[in-house]
């Protein structure tokens, strides 16, 4: 199996030209928070900023705008209680923190009925899939699924190893042509075809939060135009990278994921150098 290195990385990273506009480095929505888990769509919504999209929207519920407003003043704001404009977007994300009763399930069926471009997939989002498993087969092309242990086998069943869950992500990979990019120690990515196994990060990125980052991130890169397989390379390394550079500040037992979200400018550097 391919390790997830940083001279790997650097093959698939496309420095900013010094003359470019936000206009250049897209423009992604982001689907998340609730009344009880805003946190996750200020992470998430930060997280994409600190990874170079160009701009950034959160669809929220309208009476929690407050909190989006005052945290990531960076970001525009949509409501879910409203219809949207897809054509707005060049790149998706659903699911920190939106829960799962009627009204998130049904913005998730809306979502995939509307949009062909690859979208990140996560947390609430993928609960939801598992509920209705016939959704996977209308997910758009080389989306991006992130799950947890937990979450995955949620979605396809429980397995009694990581080395069956990977066999499982390769298969379902290649049935849903999406990517799978399945977290854990040593983050396994793989769109069916390739596999790869991530090399960075550490037990500090196990709390709270650090999903939301990820998805963040990811969606930023597809936003600029990357591949989805090398948005998920890039997202799963710079999210672990910046974690270890926490750690120079940190310890695993307190570090938190603004932390991580913090440390993203010198994991870039480190990409660079």
């Amino acid at each position: 199996m391919t390790k997830l290195d940083i001279h790997s990385i650097q093959k698939i990273f496309k420095k900013r030209e010094p003359r470019s506009h936000k206009g250049n480095h897209g423009h992604a929505l982001i689907i998340a928070g609730s009344k009880t888990k805003m946190g996750a769509a200020i992470i998430s919504a930060k997280a994409c900023l600190r990874s170079g999209a160009g701009l950034v929207t959160v669809t929220i519920p309208k009476k929690e705008r407050r909190a989006v407003f005052i945290s990531v003043p960076e970001a525009m704001i949509e409501f879910r209680e409203e219809e949207k404009d897809w054509k707005n977007y060049n790149a998706f994300a659903i699911g920190p923190g939106i829960g799962t009763d009627t009204l998130a399930e049904n913005f998730l069926k809306r979502l995939i009925t509307n949009i062909d471009l690859p979208t990140v997939f996560d947390a609430d989002a993928l609960n939801l899939l598992a509920k209705n498993q016939g959704h996977l087969f209308l997910l758009p092309a080389k989306s991006i699924l992130t799950p947890h242990t937990k979450e995955f086998d949620r979605l396809f069943g429980n397995h009694d190893s990581d080395k069956e869950r990977k066999a499982t992500a390769v298969a379902k990979a290649t049935e849903h042509n999406v990517i799978i990019v399945l977290k854990g120690h040593k983050t396994f990515i793989t769109d069916g075809e390739k596999s790869v196994e991530n090399t960075t990060g550490n037990s500090g990125l196990a709390k709270g939060g650090s999903g939301d980052a990820l998805t963040g991130i990811i969606t930023a890169f597809l936003a600029q135009g990357y591949e989805p397989i090398n948005a998920a390379k890039l997202g799963v390394f710079l999210h672990g990278l910046a974690a270890d550079i926490t750690l120079e500040t940190q310890s695993p037992e307190s570090m938190l994921i603004t932390d991580v979200i913090e440390n993203l400018g010198n994991a870039f550097k480190k990409i660079q150098n």
